[in-house]
């Protein structure tokens, strides 16, 4: 059985001219993607706190520990690591894909207390940077007297 549409000349349909105009740009703002064969490192990191020092696990894999750099401004951390490629070629071999990130990556935050730099301290095994910000003493304001 077909289905049959009664025709009512008093229904009109509105005639939008830019309807399509949202689609012309739809294509030209997108996020580049990453080449094939070059992925793209994160530092990915876990950040806790307790009354004294904040405590960051930054995970790093496949970097030296010569290759990874820690600053620290105030309450402003930055960690940044770079990854090198070692030519390593066997006679009659060659490579049919490599898929491991050669570059640099950094990460930057910022703590809600100031870091005492003199007694911070950084380790780095398995892949892993712990990192140990102690939070600066609170300095005591002092109310001066007017004479």
């Amino acid at each position: 059985m077909a289905n049959l549409t009664r025709y009512d000349p008093f229904h009109l349909t509105r005639f939008d001219p830019f309807g399509d105009f949202d689609d012309l740009f739809r294509g030209f703002f997108v996020r580049p993607v990453a080449f094939e064969g070059q992925p793209q490192m994160q530092i990915r990191m876990d950040l806790k706190e307790d009354d004294t020092a904040y405590t960051v696990h930054a995970d790093i894999p496949g970097v030296k520990k010569e290759d990874i750099h820690v600053s620290i401004e105030g309450n402003q951390v930055s960690i940044s690591a770079e990854t090198k490629i070692e030519k390593e070629e066997k006679k009659g071999e060659k490579v049919l894909r490599s898929e491991r990130y050669v570059g640099k990556v950094a990460r930057s935050f910022t703590l809600a207390h100031d870091v005492d730099d003199s007694k911070a301290q950084a380790k780095y095994s398995d892949g892993v940077l712990e990192l140990t910000l102690p939070k600066k003493a609170a300095s005591s304001a002092r109310k001066l007297a007017i004479e």
